[in-house]
């Protein structure tokens, strides 16, 4: 684990599940955005924090506010 992304190694652990693509498919039949990468999946702690109901979902959106562009 680099900060809070859970790599395809971190999530096979958690879920228990020996092959990368069924521990993306039980998360993501949790409500946990799980991304494809090239190592495999991944994923972030906030992301399983919102699915959980920790924290307040990210507003998708399509404006930005001046303050959101770097």
């Amino acid at each position: 684990m680099r900060g809070s992304i859970l790599e395809t190694g971190d999530l096979l652990a958690i879920t228990g599940y020996s092959r990368a693509g069924d521990a993306a498919r039980c998360l993501r039949a949790q409500g946990i955005r799980v991304f494809d990468g090239k190592d495999g999946p991944w994923t972030t702690l906030e992301l399983i924090n919102a699915a959980g109901g920790l924290q307040a979902p990210v507003a998708q959106s399509d404006t930005y506010r001046p303050e959101d562009l770097v």
